[in-house]
């Protein structure tokens, strides 16, 4: 596996933190806790790693924790969380089939008074966060990987994957022409849909959180 690096010389990216010899994701987590790889690391409270079976037949991944998940170091526990386990109960997921995961561990956010406001990460973030990631799947063996939103997709897949363009279509895991070459060969089929997060900033609500379901019962089909 390659190092990546983060863009920004001051920074060494994760690949500096990564155990060489880790065969565990409790390994990758404990690991993953110190890492200072990119400068979000400063600010953020604690490094939110992904949780599930390392035996889970459904990887979903999403953009970064949020203000709630920066404080409990668990990954989807704020609303968009919340939210997100609402629409897998009526998608017809089991739970337990489930892995959860970030494309970047640590909080990126701007204060606006004594408020946290999300910041999208930047491209520099992603990559120096990607090595976790690329760890992650390779001790994963999922039948679906399900991506939350732009961000993941990016990260995942390159800066050309478009969300919008494929949502809710079961996709062939890329080959080697099209998938990033760190990443590990897999198996699996790709669903994409929207980060929860945008079903809580929609006008209508209840119309975006149809789809989400809709997406995720493509996924259910798939299992």
């Amino acid at each position: 596996m390659p190092a990546t690096t983060n863009p920004r010389s001051d920074f060494p990216g994760a690949q500096s933190f990564l155990p060489a010899d880790a065969s565990t994701l409790d390994q990758l987590r404990t690991a993953a806790a110190q890492c200072q790889g990119c400068d979000l690391y400063r600010n953020a409270t604690q490094t939110v790693f992904g949780r599930g079976a390392a035996h889970a037949r459904v990887v979903m991944v999403g953009e970064q924790p949020g203000d709630v998940e920066d404080q409990q170091g668990l990954p989807f526990v704020g609303p968009a969380g919340h939210l997100l386990r609402r629409a897998v109960d009526d998608a017809g997921i089991q739970p337990a089939d489930l892995y959860i995961t970030n494309a970047v561990k640590h909080f990126s956010f701007t204060m606006r008074g004594k408020r946290r406001i999300h910041q999208t990460p930047d491209r520099a973030e992603i990559a120096a966060c990607r090595p976790w990631l690329v760890a992650e799947f390779a001790l994963l063996r999922p039948d679906v990987v399900v991506v939350l939103g732009a961000t993941a997709g990016k990260a995942l897949l390159g800066p050309s994957f478009r969300v919008t363009q494929s949502r809710g279509v079961p996709m062939p895991w890329p080959d080697s022409a099209q998938r990033p070459q760190d990443f590990p060969v897999e198996p699996a089929k790709l669903v994409a849909t929207i980060h929860p997060s945008a079903v809580l900033r929609a006008d209508d609500r209840e119309s975006m959180y149809q789809g989400l379901v809709a997406d995720l019962r493509v996924v259910a089909s798939l299992l």
